[in-house]
């Protein structure tokens, strides 16, 4: 049998971030995860496009939102290329909807590299979109592993996204130091 017997010694991601955060999430495990940091877990949406829609109607109620989409990392498993694309233009599609409330910040990337050619999980670093009003620009024109890698924020070690994200909402009184 898989699963936990009891909740684990996590800090709450409301404690240690100072943000009430809410899942949007289709796959179980990581609505499951989501709830072991503490994360509302809103139900229903089943499309991206929902899940966007759904974040429009919960705004106001949550200050993070933790929105995953499976398909591109399932795709690249499977090695369907063509499969894993559709899935990207669709997340692309459906980007206007979450865009509507311009987010004070907003970070788009993966939990890890799932290149068709491996159908796996690999060492290969993500791209990061991270952008504010205080982000600066790139002058990137796609957003690319090859664009992701040339950008400001470099290659760096995912536990300081969060810390980024915050900087980049105003949170801190000082940055570093």
């Amino acid at each position: 049998m898989r699963g936990i017997a009891h909740q684990p010694d996590i800090p709450l991601f409301q404690n240690r971030y100072r943000l009430k955060p809410a899942c949007l999430a289709v796959y179980p495990m990581y609505k499951g995860l989501a709830q072991l940091v503490g994360m509302t877990k809103i139900e229903g949406p089943q499309t991206i496009a929902e899940q966007f829609e759904r974040y429009l109607a919960e705004y106001d109620r949550y200050d993070f939102f933790f929105i995953h989409y499976k398909y591109t990392d399932m795709y690249g498993e499977d090695g369907n290329f063509a499969a894993k694309r559709r899935a990207i233009e669709e997340f692309d599609a459906a980007l206007p909807i979450l865009l509507r409330k311009r987010p004070d910040v907003l970070a788009i990337t993966g939990d890890h590299s799932t290149p068709c050619a491996l159908k796996g999980h690999s060492w290969h670093p993500q791209p990061v979109l991270l952008h504010s009003p205080y982000s600066g620009n790139d002058k990137l024109e796609r957003f690319t592993e090859t664009g992701a890698n040339l950008g400001s924020l470099g290659v760096f070690e995912a536990k300081y996204l969060i810390r980024y994200m915050q900087a980049n909402a105003r949170m801190f009184d000082k940055f570093g130091a």
